[in-house]
């Protein structure tokens, strides 16, 4: 599997909402870096338990927005909700030997659009 193909399996195992089974897409060292609040997840079993006892109000659904590969280099953009919240995650992810070794996670906050830059654009739904 390339890994844009590893990546792609990832995330369509985390639809499943089983964790355990999507941490099999990473490699037993994995280490997932939240740079906002400065956490650093190692291991698949911390990767698998924190996402499990996320709170959420329903399952979560994973809709990937788009996917770039260069080497073992992968970034995705994935808009992510549970029904209630929706939230957007920019992942840029290293793959070896067929795993994700490292995962870079960014989770943008929406804000609304600035009033002084209405006369230059469209806001969209």
């Amino acid at each position: 599997m390339t890994p844009k193909d590893v990546v792609t399996a990832f995330w369509n195992a985390m639809a499943t909402n089983d964790f355990v089974a999507a941490s099999k897409w990473l490699s037993p060292d994995f280490q997932g870096y939240w740079p906002q609040s400065r956490e650093l997840i190692t291991g698949r079993d911390n990767f698998a338990a924190v996402n499990t006892a996320y709170p959420a109000a329903g399952l979560w659904r994973f809709d990937v927005q788009s996917v770039l590969a260069e080497g073992d280099q992968v970034v995705t953009d994935v808009a992510i909700t549970d029904g209630q919240m929706r939230a957007r995650a920019i992942t840029f992810h290293t793959v070896a030997d067929g795993l994700i070794t490292h995962q870079r996670e960014y989770w943008p906050d929406d804000f609304p659009a600035p009033e002084w830059r209405a006369q230059w654009v469209t806001v969209s739904a």
